[in-house]
């Protein structure tokens, strides 16, 4: 597993969040002149995007993502993206929130199976970083704030070896695995079968630096070339006309990791017979995790170094529908998931005092419901709250 994953991971994530969020924001956007005052305009669009890539790219927040760790649970990071999607006026039904969330796992999942190679990583990376830029071309602040972590990314990454890159890509497909869940999108282009796995194909451009297949060169001892032997790949390759910049403006080359949105079409996810087994709503273990403790303590870094907006007093939040219709949003919310249903996280910090402050701020971002005081161990704490979760 390596160490240096989580970044790329969140970083990636993050960028198809946002453009689902446009997508649908702007679907549902109604001309300021005409809209109601419950009806979302393009200025709201706009509030909702700057909003979320702020707290997105808070400065502490990076800090604390790029320092060496291990990936964690989907269900720790899903609570990590529900925050960041509610750090505006914009308000996610638990069915759309699920919908956003496997559509982003899906998107980022097909990209890292289809980098030609491990370093290409990078290049989806920066595809997604380029068009979070454009969101938001006209506040100089933010785009300073994402630039900042651009440049972090290059120096943290840039001169990996490639051995180290192929480590990363397989904690990503780790992380990915046994999630099967079909989307509409990739089922229409046939990229995605109707069990939900995806379809690699066997043709296209190879690897910057390699060459098309084919070709068997036999060498002798002293490196002498003697031989050359043809086969047939049986698919149609081309070289790569040149490669992807690595810096901070550039032509990425690489598509993927591109706004797959920007052509207006309904998207649909449905799980899979075999992912509602062992897709990804695998239910977590009950059974103690050795890493729970450690699990608690990140997200409780993680989360106090999100900076969420406050009550917005007598300005009510916008509802956002992922799913074409209101009655599509209440059925799949009558089949979620048990093990979805997220309880009301009670978080008791009385027992450490030096997670007292940090921890105190995170009970302000939730709806914390009063329990009474109980004599145990802070361990303990920790671990009741992620049973709550």
């Amino acid at each position: 597993m390596s160490m240096r994953t989580l970044p790329l991971l969140f970083v990636n994530l993050g960028g198809e969040m946002l453009y689902i969020l446009d997508q649908r924001l702007r679907a549902q956007s109604i001309p300021g002149e005409k809209a109601h005052k419950d009806e979302w305009t393009d200025v709201d669009r706009r509030r909702v995007m700057n909003d979320i890539i702020t707290t997105m790219f808070n400065e502490k927040f990076m800090e604390e993502l790029f320092k060496p760790q291990e990936l964690y649970t989907r269900k720790a990071l899903r609570t990590v993206f529900e925050r960041l999607a509610h750090a505006s006026i914009m308000r996610l039904n638990p069915p759309s929130m699920d919908k956003l969330y496997d559509l982003m796992t899906m998107a980022f999942k097909h990209q890292v199976l289809l980098c030609p190679q491990p370093k290409d990583i990078l290049l989806v990376t920066f595809n997604h970083l380029d068009a979070i830029k454009d969101f938001i071309q006209d506040s100089p602040r933010i785009l300073n704030q994402v630039d900042e972590t651009f440049r972090q990314i290059i120096d943290t990454y840039c001169n990996l070896s490639s051995g180290e890159f192929q480590l990363i890509r397989q904690t990503l497909l780790i992380f990915f695995q046994d999630i099967h869940i079909r989307v509409s999108i990739f089922l229409k282009d046939k990229v995605q079968n109707s069990n939900g796995h995806f379809v690699l194909p066997t043709s296209g451009q190879v690897p910057w630096g390699t060459e098309i297949p084919g070709l068997i060169r036999l060498f002798n001892r002293k490196g002498d070339e003697i031989k050359r032997i043809e086969f047939a790949h049986g698919g149609t390759y081309q070289l790569p006309l040149r490669e992807g910049s690595f810096d901070l403006y550039g032509d990425r080359f690489l598509k993927l990791g591109t706004n797959m949105y920007s052509v207006s079409r309904p998207v649909e996810t449905h799980t899979s017979g075999a992912a509602k087994n062992v897709g990804s709503h695998i239910k977590e273990k009950t059974a103690p995790n050795p890493l729970a403790k450690e699990e608690l303590n990140f997200l409780a870094r993680l989360m106090g170094g999100l900076e969420m907006k406050k009550s917005l007093g007598s300005e009510a939040g916008f509802r956002l529908n992922l799913f074409t219709t209101d009655e599509e949003e209440e059925h799949a919310a009558l089949t979620r998931p048990e093990e979805l249903s997220y309880q009301v996280i009670s978080i008791q910090a009385d027992q450490d005092q030096q997670r007292n402050e940090e921890l105190a701020r995170i009970m302000g971002e939730f709806d914390v419901a009063e329990q009474p005081s109980q004599s145990t161990s802070k361990g303990n704490d920790l671990l009741a709250m992620m049973d709550e979760l």
